[in-house]
């Protein structure tokens, strides 16, 4: 689990949730799912002051193996994104918990969290993808 921080919330579809103060979220994408996707070369995030609905596309990540939709794990209002991503889309290769965030949302009801994945269940998750 050394990729799987335990502070984080995931979903079935990689991607992570980071509950912060004042009922913010920063959303992400799994180093699980960085690794399948390869080498970032563009992200289209979501506009600021968007309202997200749990489970939406909000966002699109494209490799140099493929694009994929990513989906908030939480509904809320987005009020931040990670420009930075923009010029330098590996930073999700090389920091997706960290530097390689997306997008930050003011949540609506962080009970949404209590539906998502811990770190654990995670785990287990990918291990029954690879059997």
């Amino acid at each position: 689990m050394s990729h799987i921080p335990s502070e984080l919330r995931y979903t079935s579809t990689h991607e992570w949730v980071r509950l912060e103060e004042n009922n913010e979220a920063v959303v992400g994408i799994t180093y699980h799912a960085q690794a399948m996707l390869g080498d970032m070369v563009f992200v289209e995030l979501p506009e600021l002051g968007s309202a997200l609905l749990e489970g939406d596309d909000v966002a699109v990540a494209e490799s140099v193996k493929a694009a994929t939709d990513v989906y908030t794990p939480v509904s809320g209002i987005v009020i931040g994104v990670n420009d930075e991503l923009e010029a330098s889309p590996e930073q999700i290769n090389q920091d997706p918990y960290g530097a390689g965030w997306l997008f930050r949302v003011r949540l609506e009801e962080a009970e949404e969290l209590d539906g998502l994945m811990d770190a654990e269940s995670y785990q287990q998750m990918l291990e029954n993808e690879l059997d």
